[in-house]
């Protein structure tokens, strides 16, 4: 079974709107200094995450680049099983996401697999993110839902 074009497509197109986004933020925004969108609750500043959510692991960040490389390549094995409409898109969203994060570890400074996240939308006091978590919470947010309200995400159900 073959990952279909269509989560491909997905997939790149939340990875352009990542990297667009980050080369905005890294042009646009200085590190340390906030720009309030929504009062308090919203806002941009740029920060280089050497870690995960809430700079968890960030004294091992080549750990991170494995945690991400897994995870990649798990949303790939999921894909390969996707077959409903919500699926493709669930699964497309997410591996877009997953990717977007990995490139920063693979390729941003201080060097290969040890490279920090480019995060910059800021929610409150709680953490600041980027477009790629928003596509990876968001499909796993979704994916939980539709579970809760037993859709079936990998296969169509035969109607009887």
């Amino acid at each position: 079974m073959t990952v279909r074009p269509a989560v491909w497509l997905a997939a790149v197109i939340v990875v352009a709107l990542d990297l667009f986004s980050k080369q905005w933020a890294l042009n646009a925004l200085e590190p340390g200094h906030s720009r309030a969108l929504v009062g308090d609750v919203l806002s941009l500043q740029l920060v280089f995450n050497s870690g995960a959510a809430f700079s968890l692991g960030r004294d091992h960040t080549w750990v991170m680049t494995l945690v991400a490389l897994a995870v990649t390549v798990g949303i790939l094995w999921y894909a390969r099983g996707a077959r409903t409409p919500w699926s493709v898109a669930l699964a497309g969203v997410a591996l877009g996401g997953a990717i977007g994060n990995l490139i920063d570890r693979l390729l941003r400074a201080p060097g290969f697999a040890r490279g920090h996240v480019v995060d910059f939308l800021k929610y409150g006091d709680w953490f600041i993110g980027n477009v790629a978590d928003i596509a990876i919470v968001g499909a796993a947010a979704v994916f939980m839902v539709l579970s809760i309200f037993g859709r079936h995400l990998l296969v169509e159900r035969s109607q009887s």
